[in-house]
């Protein structure tokens, strides 16, 4: 019964693990496109002003 309590509480912490670097994936991923969007558009608009 032991052993049965170790194994389930051993996959229960890799589930818990997993979903936290999947979520670190994610919130990594979303903070790279906003920071290269606000890039792309500081160049731009330093393009545009160099063109008038």
């Amino acid at each position: 019964m032991i052993g049965l309590s170790v194994a389930v509480g051993r996959f229960v912490e890799a589930l818990f693990w997993a979903i936290f670097r999947v979520a670190g994936a994610v919130a990594g991923a979303a903070i790279l496109a906003v920071v290269a969007s606000a890039a792309l558009w500081w160049i731009g608009r330093r393009l545009l002003r160099r063109r008038r």
